[in-house]
């Protein structure tokens, strides 16, 4: 697995996501390895092309579009951390993992300190086999073991997007209700640390 490309993510705020091992799953291990603007950049704007992808992460359009997307949180203080998702070697899917509370989404619900967020998208090549909800059940196992400090993984997918609130739920979120946001109707979805040994 290659290091991290840039230190950001190496800082406090997400308490060192960039060293965190992977996570065992059935499929074998997930990992979350930061973003490398410049040799990821080619596989996350062709995901972002997917007209799947494109519907709620409205980030189609030729790679700068992408890299604008990137940028902020690349060359940020860390509170969000794009990373690729690879499991068993296969960079198979894209994650920011983020600071909820220092977020604007903070004023939408009520946050708690050191919240934890989540965005996912899967490549279509991983899409359609479950995969989605054993990975979001690793990625916020890999939060809550990882950050001590956090007591919830929350995330925010579009209300329309039937098939994510699934898999949010099937891996121990619970809905928490829906709220409005600036670009889209979300359901608020909430992982607690209580569920961390049961499942």
């Amino acid at each position: 697995m290659r290091p991290p490309a840039h230190a950001g993510p190496a800082g406090p705020l997400l308490d060192g996501l960039a060293g965190w091992p992977p996570a065992e799953t059935a499929d074998g291990p997930f990992a979350l390895v930061p973003v490398d603007p410049v040799a990821d950049l080619a596989r996350i704007a062709a995901w972002m092309n997917d007209p799947a992808v494109a519907a709620y992460w409205e980030l189609a359009g030729p790679a700068e579009v992408t890299a604008a997307h990137l940028h902020p949180q690349l060359t940020g203080d860390g509170r969000s951390v794009p990373c690729l998702g690879v499991l068993a070697g296969v960079p198979m899917s894209y994650w920011e993992v983020y600071r909820a509370d220092l977020d604007p989404l903070a004023r939408h619900y009520p946050a708690r300190p050191h919240d934890t967020g989540l965005h996912l998208l899967l490549g279509a090549d991983h899409r359609g086999r479950g995969l989605g909800t054993a990975l979001l059940r690793a990625a916020a196992d890999l939060v809550l073991t990882h950050r001590p400090r956090c007591t919830r993984v929350v995330a925010e997918p579009d209300v329309r997007n039937a098939p994510s609130v699934a898999a949010f739920l099937a891996a121990g979120f619970r809905h928490d209700g829906e709220i409005e946001l600036p670009d889209k109707r979300a359901a608020l979805m909430i992982r607690d640390r209580d569920l961390l040994d049961p499942l």
